[in-house]
């Protein structure tokens, strides 16, 4: 388990992570999202003991990352943006210098070697030069160095960045994997892969955290859930059946040509519960429906809608905090 607290991280006048608290629990995967200079990258080095802080605490398992960091990052296995790969040397050798830099050695070093080879599916490039590994097996065996000590933590730091396509869902089907026998954070652009394999997400904006939760709770949270529909009628008629349907609330209407009127509108319950009641509220009035699509709110929707609101209230203050008049 990690406990964030009160985490701050300030460089001269810039603050890059503000009053940061969370807490990470064992046994699921997490999503770290955020805009560029959100202070993703700043947080996992503290994190990890490569980066100071200037206030608040970090404890890997009740080890102060600060205090304690020897027993703390044994508990963390850790891979920066940037893979901190020897390309002169091949996987086996390196992976063999970062075991024993980790403290292991002889036939416990050698079989935990194997055994991240394996999970990484390096086992066929063992013996190749990683500067002539490709940019997908090089993330691969920096994922691998991570596995060295077999923490319960692994930390990853954009894993998929600068990878094509296939690599991309090679890496995703990796963590996971990963995430079946350790607990993982990692940050990533891609919102779509987040969703796909999280369990918990945590979107930073400014350096703060503004959202914690899971995938479908934050979807809920959004009101952005949408159904958008064709009707059989004029425009007043529409805005009539509207005003007298309960859980909706209208966005925006248009009457493309005379009697037939296009309208998107906000579902305020349940999705299909008022897709459901609007259908019946115009069948009652012999009002055909030509065509209804819904839209539910997906991950950017969330993205944008809580960063852009954490953006706007600091538009909103002076730079001392206070808000302006």
């Amino acid at each position: 388990m990690i406990e964030v607290e009160h985490l701050t991280k300030r460089y001269g006048d810039v603050t890059a992570v503000s009053d940061l608290s969370f807490t990470i629990q064992p046994g699921q995967i997490y999503g770290f999202l955020g805009p560029n200079g959100a202070g993703k990258s700043t947080t996992m080095n503290i994190m990890t003991g490569c980066l100071s802080a200037t206030e608040g605490h970090v404890r890997i398992d009740g080890h102060d990352i600060f205090q304690e960091p020897n027993q703390a990052k044994r508990l963390i296995g850790y891979l920066p943006e940037q893979p901190p790969l020897y390309l002169n040397e091949t996987p086996l050798e390196y992976l063999r210098f970062v075991g024993e830099a980790k403290g292991l050695k002889g036939p416990a070093l050698t079989e935990q070697i194997g055994e991240v080879l394996r999970q990484t599916g390096l086992e066929n490039v063992r013996g190749r030069r990683i500067a002539a590994l490709s940019k997908g097996y090089k993330q691969r065996l920096g994922i691998a160095q991570a596995l060295l000590g077999d923490p319960q933590m692994i930390i990853l730091d954009e894993p998929t960045v600068g990878l094509d396509p296939l690599q991309i869902i090679e890496i995703r089907d990796l963590i996971k994997e990963l995430g079946k026998t350790h607990t993982v954070l990692f940050s990533s652009h891609i919102l779509s892969e987040v969703q796909a394999i999280c369990g918990q997400i945590l979107i930073l904006s400014k350096g703060k955290l503004v959202a914690f939760d899971t995938p479908e709770n934050l979807e809920r949270r959004m009101t952005s859930n949408e159904i958008v529909f064709t009707a059989d009628a004029p425009q007043d008629v529409v805005v009539d059946i509207l005003v007298q349907t309960e859980g909706v609330s209208p966005l925006d209407l248009q009457e493309k040509s005379p009697g037939l009127t296009e309208a998107r509108i906000g579902a305020e319950e349940e999705l299909y519960d008022v897709s459901r009641r609007l259908f019946f509220a115009f069948a009652e009035r012999g009002i055909a429906l030509l065509e209804i699509g819904l839209r539910k709110a997906n991950l950017e929707d969330i993205f944008i809608e809580l960063t852009e609101k954490e953006a706007q209230g600091k538009e909103g203050q002076n730079h001392d905090g206070s808000a302006e008049a």
